[in-house]
């Protein structure tokens, strides 16, 4: 019997996905567990494996089309069997269906049919977002006669290249330009060559200066590329976005528009912790195979602190006039992909682990970040952040949220400074200790500062007065 394989949830904050590629096409053979398909969220792309063995009777959603959670993807079954109707759901995203078109007027009409053309519906553009690249149609347009329905990969692909999607000629259903379409036109060479026909003609000569007259400069013009706000200066290089980067620029402006963002800072004493992390990273990189930095100590003090303080540890809606106080603390580590970009991973349930544990799992959780490994899972859930610049060498840092989390805490530099202490018979002096700055960015449309300040006071207190020798033990 045929088997209907529906977009998966992918994360528990996932809502649709859109098919970057198809491992196999129709007639081909797969094995159950075998990859089946790479799917892009908005948190994170993976490869989905096949949850059946057979052969791929029916692909029912092009590469490129974005879909809601659940909807029918693929058919597989036996070779030779007919595919059963697909299930009824939402409709793709990015590729609705066709008005049907209308019946014709009478001849004795003397007025053209008032039903409109039928129109792909595309969503608001976010806030900051380039316009559309004059050279693509707009969608639903008219391209010989015919409406052109776009997917939300190809428009993106249009206006990032600077393309006219009349020059790319489409190979999906119906003529529909797919994604690879776009990219095979863009290895051609087709977007330097759409570049140049958007410009239009070239500007006539301008007559030659008189003999009698000054001899006058000669006049250059600042190229410009079709939906940035301004010509280019000399010896600029255009580069387009890959999907991380393009990814986090829209998150980044949805968390600055959403939270009420305000910082605050502490000093912190590190001491007492970097006595002890002397005494044991010989010992613990010989056993664990990597060094023991400040992050796990960190770490380990605040999800004391998040106790302490749950609302910091809260979801904020306000359109719901709703605050999700979340019994779980799963902490998001923030982690650079060696420039690449940034990603929040997530350890689930991280009250629960001691300070050796978290260590673990931070190194664990960047080394598969770095290398392309991590699941859906990985990514989801995170109920509080930490990001850490501080090995780069910054001073003070003041993070973007991570929404729906109410804060996000910035660990940055330790270094030795003169400080004043306080000796244990009431005597004060001038001393050389390893110094360092927290800073929590916090949503004070959740709480207020009494509460944010308390709660990176309490972390510093646990930095500078806990046992961590017994943490390592």
């Amino acid at each position: 019997m045929a088997t209907t394989v529906n977009m998966p949830q992918l994360g528990e904050t996932v809502t649709e996905g859109t098919i970057l590629s198809w491992a196999k096409k129709p007639g081909e053979s797969i094995a159950a567990d075998e990859v089946l398909f790479e799917v892009s969220t908005d948190k994170v792309d993976t490869e989905v494996p096949s949850p059946v063995g057979g052969t791929i009777l029916e692909v029912l959603v092009e590469e490129g089309a974005t879909v809601p959670v659940g909807t029918p993807l693929i058919v597989i079954g036996e070779a030779g069997e007919e595919p059963a109707a697909a299930p009824a759901s939402t409709p793709v995203l990015s590729e609705p269906a066709a008005a049907p078109e209308p019946e014709p007027a009478p001849r004795t009409a003397a007025v053209s049919d008032p039903t409109p053309a039928p129109v792909a519906v595309e969503p608001a553009p976010m806030a900051g977002a380039p316009a559309a690249a004059g050279g693509a149609p707009p969608e639903g347009g008219e391209t010989g006669g015919a409406v052109r329905f776009l997917s939300p990969v190809v428009r993106k692909l249009a206006k990032e290249h600077n393309l006219d999607l009349d020059m790319i000629e489409g190979t999906g259903r119906g003529g529909r330009i797919t994604r690879n379409d776009v990219l095979e036109f863009i290895d051609a060479g087709g977007a330097a060559a759409s570049a140049a026909a958007s410009m239009g003609p070239a500007p006539a000569a301008e007559a030659p200066v008189s003999a009698a007259s000054p001899t006058a400069p000669a006049r250059t013009t600042s190229p410009t590329v079709e939906g940035l706000p301004s010509p280019l200066l000399e010896g600029d290089d255009v580069r387009d976005l890959d999907r991380l980067r393009a990814r986090i620029g829209a998150n980044m402006i949805q968390a600055k528009q959403t939270a009420a963002h305000v910082w605050t800072s502490v000093e912190v004493d590190y001491e007492r912790v970097e006595r002890v992390r002397q005494r044991h990273r010989a010992a613990f990189k010989d056993r664990e195979g990597f060094s023991l930095t400040y992050m796990p100590f960190i770490a380990r003090a605040t999800m004391d602190a998040l106790k302490a303080f749950p609302v910091v540890n809260s979801s904020f809606y306000l359109d719901a006039k709703k605050a999700v106080f979340h019994t779980r603390i799963n902490l998001g580590v923030a982690i650079d992909l060696d420039q690449g970009g940034l990603i929040v991973a997530t350890i689930h349930d991280a009250d629960g682990i001691r300070m050796i544990g978290l260590a673990r799992h931070i190194r664990g959780l960047a080394d598969k970040a770095r290398s392309g490994m991590l699941e859906p899972d990985d990514v989801a859930g995170s109920t509080f952040t930490i990001t850490n610049p501080g090995p780069f060498g910054s001073f003070m840092s003041a993070p973007i949220i991570n929404v729906p989390n109410t804060g996000i805490l910035s660990t940055d530099t330790v270094a030795k400074r003169p400080t004043v202490i306080t000796t244990e018979d009431g005597q004060d002096m001038i001393a050389i200790r390893h110094i360092g700055y927290l800073g929590l960015t916090w949503d004070h449309r959740a709480f207020d500062g009494s509460t944010a300040v308390l709660f990176v006071r309490k972390i510093k207190e646990n930095l500078e007065t806990w046992d961590w020798e017994q943490e390592l033990s």
